[in-house]
């Protein structure tokens, strides 16, 4: 793969005397002098690309350079779109939690699910409240409950440390076929404790 194409040496960069040159066609053409591929790249209107800098005489290739750079840029903001389309979200709850805060986050889990993301649902106990791991449980099956129309429980809860998760995962029809998931921040983790509450 030539991830790293735009440090690709191009045309009157080259500055070797032979290369090893492979056609626009991926054939073969052998070691031939750098003017006279040089030659051929610009006769059928292509540039002639150092592929592999490393091998002795080094490798080029004739190609149309802006076509491949372009394609390449496609192909990495199709990664990254992918990248984000697997990223998993993590919200938080206390086991003291009310009703209109409990609403403000399941929304917040309903909406990651809808944009296709995997959604870590986080009870964190505090002090004493660790022996009564049952509220905890209470909470996350109302919560799977309260989104079994777009998601479901990926596995039953589990203890970690101070804290009880159960990863929620979207129902394939759910997910809403936008470009929402673009403007979602890096940061997975949502704490709406600390933030206003938004309608």
């Amino acid at each position: 793969m030539m991830s790293i194409a735009k440090d690709l040496k191009i045309n009157e960069q080259i500055r070797v005397r032979q290369v090893r040159l492979i056609d626009d066609e991926g054939g073969q053409v052998g070691i031939i002098d750098t003017r006279e591929a040089m030659a051929m790249a610009r006769q059928k209107s292509l540039d002639l690309v150092m592929v592999g800098p490393t091998a002795v005489p080094p490798v080029c290739k004739l190609m149309d350079y802006g076509r491949f750079r372009y394609e390449q840029q496609q192909n990495e903001k199709e990664n990254r779109k992918r990248a984000r389309a697997h990223e998993v979200k993590a919200i938080k709850f206390r086991v003291k939690i009310d009703d209109n805060d409990f609403k403000t986050k399941t929304n917040h889990v309903r909406r990651f699910l809808q944009e296709g993301h995997k959604v870590k649902v986080t009870i964190m106990f505090r002090g004493r409240e660790r022996t009564h791991p049952e509220l905890g449980e209470r909470i996350l099956h109302r919560v799977a409950e309260t989104l079994a129309d777009i998601g479901a429980p990926e596995s039953t809860p589990s203890m970690m440390g101070m804290d009880m998760n159960m990863i929620m995962v979207p129902k394939p029809g759910a997910i809403k076929k936008t470009d929402a998931a673009a403007g979602v921040p890096a940061t997975s983790d949502v704490d709406v404790d600390a933030a206003p509450t938004q309608a």
